[in-house]
């Protein structure tokens, strides 16, 4: 039983916030090869500086970049804080994957939603490294990678029938059709709004990386997923650009990228949107006037 009484809990507890910061060590990698069209494995980790092979043990995520505050051992060029930001962030997101765990649908910390399968662990991993893969790239070379969008959907659709558990399903076929919606809904839905956007200001109003990243959120998360990420990036996406141009940081015609709102509001679904979902909904039937 996956809960605090397990004896290896807090073994795996670690465990999952080594293997984030390892990970986002390889989205690092994949953050700033992939634009470039370059391998994500050849040839190994090294000084975009001065090309000199990063060895293993000044390679330790997280460590090794505050053991060499920031710099090159060779070349002593600054190392950019994204490195790191990344591996913190995606350790943190898979801890709270972690966090989620419990068979018995009792209380999580930091008002997590359950999640009742252990099985959904991994998924949910993969699920938030393509997020802030997509996140990064976005906000450096306003793309989000194929690999992210296109590469999601096939992953979520194919994920949904083999771990039903994604949309609380208890059939494949159920999983499945839950998946095909959410795909659907996301992907029609951003393409319609980019259309309708385009025609009004008359030039391009939403990128397509966009749309399909939609398509691939939806096919993990369902219907709801889709609706919750698309009112809550909207909603994200405007308060931090207001905020930007009230600070004299950006115009009101700026290019934003808006793959980081999808995504921010994506992840809020999986650890906290169905408690919201839930909440809108008792605000949305309770009655008017007292009894």
């Amino acid at each position: 039983m996956f809960t605090e009484d397990f004896p290896w809990y807090p073994f795996f507890t670690f465990l999952s916030f080594f293997w984030g910061a390892a990970t986002g060590s390889f989205l690092n990698v994949c953050i700033y090869r992939i634009p470039r069209d370059e391998s994500v494995v050849k040839p190994r980790s090294h000084c975009p500086h001065c090309n000199r092979l990063i060895p293993w043990y000044l390679n330790i995520p997280i460590f090794s970049y505050l053991m060499l505050l920031g710099r090159c051992r060779f070349c002593k060029a600054r190392i950019t804080p994204r490195y790191v930001l990344v591996e913190l962030l995606v350790a943190a997101l898979f801890l709270l994957v972690w966090l989620k765990v419990d068979l018995t649908m009792g209380p999580r910390p930091l008002g997590l939603v359950p999640t009742v399968s252990a099985g959904l662990v991994p998924v949910l991993w993969l699920y938030v490294s393509g997020l802030v893969l997509a996140t990064f790239v976005d906000f450096e070379h306003f793309i989000i990678p194929d690999s992210c969008s296109i590469g999601g959907m096939v992953a979520g659709v194919i994920l949904s029938a083999l771990v039903p558990a994604m949309h609380g399903a208890t059939t494949v076929l159920d999983s499945l059709i839950e998946s095909g919606i959410g795909l659907a809904l996301g992907f029609g839905l951003l393409w319609s709004i980019g259309k309708i956007g385009s025609l009004i200001f008359k030039k391009p109003a939403m990128g397509f990386g966009d749309v399909k990243l939609i398509g691939a959120i939806g096919a993990f998360t369902g219907w709801q997923g889709v609706l919750f990420t698309v009112v809550g990036s909207s909603l994200v996406g405007s308060i931090v650009g207001i905020s930007l141009v009230i600070a004299g940081g950006r115009k009101m015609q700026s290019r934003i990228p808006y793959g980081p709102y999808l995504a921010t509001a994506a992840i809020i679904w999986i650890f906290w949107g169905q408690h919201w979902w839930q909440a809108y909904l008792e605000f949305l039937t309770r009655p008017v006037l007292p009894a």
